[in-house]
């Protein structure tokens, strides 16, 4: 796969970006950050080159400077909310961020529960917390926040909140998703900072949308499409361009919120340091593109993606629509199609020509592979094997799994499992794949050969089970699905 970002100059540079910013304080920084830090695969789809871990690793070059917040909203903790990614819960979230971050050197090991009211679930997690070790905080709804600056900063406001000792120059303050109050808790540091004597600021980091690239270029587009059920909208950030006569590119919220941060620190500080939001960002990705056509080239790929996705969860849920209409209007922006990929064309056309359901793929190399619904594998199936006979140089008429491999595998599923489907799924596949890899070379091979599909994107002409979803997503192949089922019954099972 061509590279368009040159992901070591992004670590350096976005290290020290944020070892000046703490120096511009006095040596004490709350850097609220947004995004995804250990799995942006968002980054890496639109900046070939940018790796998903990128900004954990930016980060462990600071770990003997920083320490870590984590706060979480306790209404998100009493209604038991769920990140939709990886189907664990805002509550369990925490502990797998701070682990995360464990891993890479920092100190965390401090929980701020945010909007707490005394819900009772909140009160049990808390209690949890505690008896493992972990320092926990509380901060409380403040009446007309963010707009009552006068009450905010004050006694009532702010000075209610339980104030976070910390030993660090640089706090990251994070969250498991959005509304956790990342923003309201690095502006209650600050003013309990500020009541002590100490000299501290606020920086705010975000990848996207990227400040120094043009509003219509395909990577800010492609982070429209993917926040289009947030409503986020890119635009010009109009303080920036009135202080300094500079046209930057932020987001709707961020400016329109910025008059109130804006106020806030100058009733913390006496004055605020920034003269608009994109100030306030540290984001270096911009500085970091060394092929902007490749990162056009992926950008608008990953628009088109977003359309399936969207198009995929309105069949499957109802839900949607409006966002979906949204990111169509984005593609008719960029100047796209769904038919954009190629894989898309020849999946159809095997369609057509097996009369089954169908599949295709895009090599790193340009070329297509195909797959076909067979009596003993799915299209994801044949299409994976397909693939992997094709990077590994095997001919394509070569029979890699034996049928010893596959026979008790189909024999398990429909005799003692009651499945009514004998075909494999691709996970079932690659098991028998490297149950025959023992005794067989070009096995052996293909398996090898797996990493060369990461990147490639594949087709479906019916939407595949989560099962096969998942398993394509493990490979870091990118799926895109034609918004309808195999059949036409009411009920689809997620595990067919």
């Amino acid at each position: 796969m061509r590279e368009g970002f040159d992901n070591e100059r992004y670590i350096s540079m976005q290290a020290d970006r944020i070892r000046r910013r703490i120096g511009q304080f006095g040596g004490k920084l709350y850097l609220e950050f947004g995004g995804k830090l250990f799995d942006d695969y968002h980054a890496s789809r639109v900046l070939p080159g940018f790796a998903p871990d990128s900004k954990a690793r930016m980060l462990s070059e600071l770990a003997d400077d920083a320490e870590v917040l984590v706060a979480v909203n306790a209404a998100d903790i009493e209604a038991n909310k769920r990140r939709s990614d990886i189907g664990i819960s805002y509550g369990e979230d925490v502990l797998r961020l701070m682990d995360l971050f464990r891993g890479m050197g920092l100190l965390a090991n401090k929980v701020v529960i945010t909007r707490y009211t005394g819900q009772p679930h909140a009160e049990a997690y808390q209690r949890r917390l505690e008896s493992m070790g972990v320092e926990c905080y509380r901060h409380y709804p403040i009446d007309g926040y963010p707009s009552n600056t006068t009450l905010i900063v004050s006694e009532e406001g702010f000075g209610k909140n339980d104030f976070v000792p910390t030993t660090r120059p640089l706090v990251v303050v994070t969250a498991p998703g959005p509304g956790s109050g990342k923003l309201a808790t690095c502006l209650s540091q600050l003013y309990h900072e500020n009541q002590h004597g100490v000299e501290a600021g606020y920086a705010k980091f975000e990848t996207f949308p990227v400040w120094n690239l043009p509003l219509k270029h395909p990577v800010n587009i492609a982070y429209e499409a993917a926040t289009a059920d947030l409503d986020d909208r890119n635009i010009i950030d109009p303080f920036h361009l009135e202080a300094y006569g500079e046209v930057c590119v932020n987001y709707n919220r961020d400016v329109e919120t910025f008059p109130v941060v804006h106020a806030l620190l100058e009733k913390i500080q006496g004055e605020s340091p920034y003269q608009s939001p994109t100030d306030m960002g540290v984001n270096m990705v911009g500085n970091c593109i060394v092929d902007d056509k490749v990162c056009q080239d992926a950008a608008t790929h990953e628009i088109v993606r977003r359309h399936f996705w969207t198009a995929v969860q309105l069949e499957r849920t109802g839900i949607g629509a409006e966002t979906l209409a949204k990111i169509d209007l984005l593609m008719n922006k960029a100047g796209v199609t769904e038919d954009l990929s190629p894989s898309r064309a020849a999946a159809l056309q095997k369609e057509k020509d097996s009369g089954a359901p169908a599949a295709a793929m895009e090599l790193p190399d340009g070329s297509i592979v195909t797959g076909k619904t067979s009596d003993l594998l799915g299209a994801a199936s044949s299409l994976l094997l397909n693939a992997l006979k094709r990077v590994a140089g095997i001919d394509r008429k070569t029979y890699i799994v034996s049928d010893e491999a596959l026979e008790p595998i189909c024999r398990l599923k429909t005799d003692h499992l009651r499945s009514k489907n004998p075909r494999l799924h691709s996970d079932e596949t690659l098991i028998a794949l490297s149950m025959s890899s023992v005794d067989n070379p070009d096995a052996a091979r293909a398996i090898a050969a797996a990493e060369e599909l990461r990147g490639c994107d594949a087709y479906f002409t019916v939407i595949i089970s989560p099962t096969d979803e998942k398993l394509y997503r493990s490979l870091g192949i990118n799926v895109c699905c034609e918004p309808k089922y195999e059949s036409s019954a009411y009920y689809h099972r997620s595990s067919v």
